[in-house]
């Protein structure tokens, strides 16, 4: 999810429903990167945005 690993899952006493609400919205931005960057190279037009091949 692009945070290292016990990030949140090492906070001693952190509930896994207090884990998931402190981790909030924070992997959208890396989701929508993904796909925008799969977008383009199925599209044939990656270079374009200087993503290489």
């Amino acid at each position: 999810m692009g945070l290292p690993a016990g990030h949140v899952t090492a906070v001693p006493g952190l509930s896994r429903p207090a884990q998931l609400k402190a981790l909030g919205n924070g992997v959208v931005p890396q989701q929508a990167a993904y796909v925008l960057r799969f977008l383009l190279y199925r599209a044939g037009i990656a270079e374009r945005f200087g993503l290489a091949a």
